[in-house]
C-alpha cells in the first residue's frame, strides 16, 4: 500500500546501504555510532556543579595493538571524559574508578567468524552436563600508566606456538566508569565499547566480521544493552559469541548467527510452537525469549534488512546463506536427514547458494529474497494508493473538506465502498495533537462517499476549533482491500 507524502501513517523504508570496507587496521566502532558517554544522570542525581564538576561519560579506544612472536598480546588505550580530560583509572585524580575488561580473539584463515584467545570455563550449575570452555575477556593481565588516561596492557593470555600473524586479530574492551560515590545513573551510561582491528604481521586488514551494525540494531533497541550495560556495540559483541561458546546448562550455541535470530523470531519458532521454549541459564537466572514477537509482525521478520544494513557485509544474508543461520529461525530442519529440508541433507555450507541463490524471477520462490517475501507486499498484488489532493475550508469553525484519489498500483480507480477500512483524521495543533485550547484528533469514516475515477470529495463532521492557531493536519489511516 502506499500513501501520500501528507499523510499521519507513514512507511519508513529501511535501505540496505553496503559500504566498502577499508583494507587498513581500523577500529570496528568507526563502522558504528560511538558508544553513548553523554552521562545520562537521572534528575534527582546531583545538582548542576557537581554534575559540571563530575563530567559524566567515558569514550575508551584502543589506539594500538599487537602480539609478538612469542604470542604475547598487548594492547593500548586511552580513556577520556566528555570533554576529552584523561581519566584515571584508578580514580585519584579524576571522579571514579574506572574498570577496564579486554578480549582478543582472531579470524581463522577461510573462515568467517572470530574465535577468541581469551576463554574462561564455564560449569553446569542446573544439572550435570560437562563444563564449557566459551569466549570471555582475560583476567590476570598487567598494566602499564603510560599517562593518566593512557595504559598499555599486556594478557595473560597468550597467543598459541604458530599462531597465524597474517589473520586478522581484534582487540575489545569495555570500560565501565564507577561514580556511584557522587551521583545516580544508568550504568550503560557510563561504559563505553571500542573494537580494533590489526594484522599482527603489519599488513593491511583484508578479512572483516560486519554483517550487522550498532546502528541497526539502535534502530529498536537505542541503545542497544548487554550484560547489565557493559556491552553496547555488536562488533564487541561477536567477539565472545562465536561458534566456540556453548552454554553448559543447556547446551545450546551462544553463536550471534545463531542467538540473535532465535532471540527475535522468539514465540515464532517452530520449536517454541511445539512446546519447547528458548531460554538461557545466565548467571543464575533463565532468561527466556519464548514470548518475544518481532515489533511490527510475524511477516516482518522475513525483511531481513531491518537489522542486516549499515554495514560492510550487510549483504552476507543474500550471499553467503548458512545452515546455523537459516537454521536459527527454521528450527525444525534436520539437515543431517534432510527432514523438512525437501529431504535434502546437508552435511556442510558449501551448497546453500546452489538453491538458495539471492533472487530469482519469481516471488515465494526459493531463493532468499523469493523465501522471505512479505505476502503483503508482493508485487502482484493491486494494492492500494492513497493520495490527498487539496484541503479547503480549513479556517477556525469551519468543517474541512477533504478531496482524496484511490487508486491502485497500476494507477486504476479503487470503489472505495469496496475497501475494508479506511479513516480520514484530523489533527492539530501540529506542535501538540490534542493538547491545549484548539487541540483536536477526530477520526471519521469517509466509505460511503459518492465519487468517480477514484476521486471523492469528503466533509467532515468535526470543525476546527474556533480558537484554533497554528497548523493542523488531515490524513489516513491504513485501508486494506
Amino acid at each position: 500500500m502506499a500513501h501520500s507524502r501528507k499523510s499521519l501513517f507513514t512507511i519508513r523504508l529501511l535501505l540496505l546501504a553496503v559500504l566498502v570496507a577499508p583494507l587498513v587496521a581500523q577500529r570496528a566502532s568507526d563502522l558504528a555510532p560511538k558508544a553513548r558517554n553523554a552521562g545520562h544522570v537521572r534528575p534527582q542525581a546531583a545538582d548542576e556543579n557537581l554534575i559540571n564538576f563530575i563530567r559524566p561519560g567515558i569514550t575508551v579506544k584502543v589506539v594500538s595493538a599487537g602480539v609478538a612472536k612469542d604470542g604475547t598480546i598487548t594492547a593500548r588505550i586511552t580513556m577520556v571524559d566528555p570533554k576529552g580530560l584523561p581519566l584515571d583509572m584508578a580514580g585519584v585524580t579524576t571522579p571514579g574508578t574506572v574498570t577496564v575488561r579486554l578480549i582478543a580473539a582472531y579470524i581463522p584463515s577461510g573462515q568467517k567468524q572470530f574465535v577468541a584467545y581469551t576463554t574462561a570455563v564455564a560449569k553446569a550449575t542446573l544439572n550435570s552436563n560437562p563444563s564449557q570452555v566459551q569466549a570471555s575477556t582475560d583476567s590476570g593481565g598487567t598494566w602499564t600508566t603510560n599517562a593518566i588516561g593512557d595504559y598499555t596492557y599486556t594478557f595473560k593470555t597468550k597467543a598459541p606456538s604458530g599462531f597465524d600473524a597474517t589473520a586478522t586479530h581484534s582487540i575489545g574492551v569495555s570500560a565501565q566508569r564507577d561514580l556511584s560515590e557522587f551521583i545516580t545513573y544508568d550504568e550503560w551510561s557510563e561504559t563505553s565499547n571500542d573494537v580494533f582491528n590489526f594484522v599482527p604481521d603489519g599488513s593491511a586488514v583484508k578479512v572483516i566480521r560486519s554483517v550487522a551494525s550498532t546502528q541497526a540494531c539502535n534502530n529498536c533497541h537505542n541503545p542497544l544493552i548487554g550484560h547489565g550495560g557493559s556491552r553496547l556495540t555488536v562488533e564487541m559483541c561477536i567477539l565472545c559469541h562465536t561458534p566456540q561458546t556453548i552454554n553448559p546448562d543447556t547446551g545450546l550455541t551462544q553463536d550471534m548467527n545463531v542467538l540473535i535470530h532465535k532471540i527475535h523470531m522468539g514465540k515464532n519458532l517452530p520449536s517454541v510452537k511445539a512446546g519447547t521454549p528458548y531460554r538461557i541459564w545466565h548467571r543464575g537466572a533463565w532468561s527466556d525469549f519464548s514470548d518475544v514477537g518481532f515489533p511490527s509482525g510475524t511477516d516482518e521478520l522475513k525483511t531481513c534488512e531491518v537489522c542486516h544494513q549499515n554495514a560492510p557485509q550487510a549483504n552476507n544474508y543474500l550471499t553467503a546463506p548458512s545452515r546455523a543461520a537459516c537454521g536459527a529461525c527454521h528450527d525444525n530442519v534436520n539437515f543431517a536427514t534432510g527432514e523438512n529440508h525437501v529431504n535434502l541433507p546437508q552435511v556442510d555450507d558449501n551448497l546453500c547458494n546452489t538453491c538458495h541463490k539471492p533472487q530469482g524471477e519469481l516471488e515465494l520462490d526459493p531463493t532468499i529474497k523469493g523465501a522471505h517475501t512479505v505476502v503483503n507486499r508482493s508485487a502482484s498484488l493491486p494494492g492500494i494508493v492513497l493520495q490527498v489532493q487539496k484541503v479547503t475550508n480549513t479556517a477556525p469553525g469551519q468543517a474541512p473538506t477533504v478531496t482524496f484519489k484511490v487508486t491502485d498500483k497500476s494507477g486504476a480507480p479503487v470503489d472505495i465502498s469496496k475497501i475494508t477500512y479506511v479513516r480520514v483524521v484530523l489533527g492539530g495543533p501540529n506542535t501538540d495533537y490534542q493538547t491545549g485550547p484548539g487541540g483536536i484528533r477526530a477520526s471519521e469514516d469517509p466509505s460511503k462517499t459518492p465519487g468517480s475515477g477514484g476521486v471523492y470529495v469528503y466533509t467532515m463532521t468535526n470543525k476546527i476549533p474556533a480558537v484554533a492557531a497554528g497548523s493542523y493536519t488531515v490524513g489516513w489511516k491504513p485501508a486494506t482491500r
